[in-house]
């Protein structure tokens, strides 16, 4: 005997919902896989681009830049040594 339509259809119609979630969760996975991977490259092309002056921002400065307003001894007899005036 065949076996009765709703039993045939039932075992067909998960497998195929399987397939179709699975399928579709695929996709998905390549898509993200693809999406993550474009931006990656975009990132690392922008991180490995020349600088180009006045464009790039750089932080810093002197900790304590009132050090620099009375030079020291040491400071005074290299420039002197340097100008010629070592008397």
């Amino acid at each position: 005997m065949l076996p009765a339509f709703g039993q045939i259809m039932s075992g067909d119609t998960t497998s195929m919902i399987t397939y179709a979630i699975l399928g579709l969760s695929l996709l998905a996975m390549i898509w993200f896989m693809t999406n993550r991977g474009r931006a990656n490259l975009a990132k690392a092309r922008a991180e490995a681009e020349p600088k180009i002056a006045g464009e790039d921002q750089m932080s810093g400065g002197a900790i304590n830049p009132e050090q620099f307003d009375e030079p020291d001894e040491d400071a005074l007899e290299e420039m002197a040594a340097l100008l010629g005036e070592e008397e």
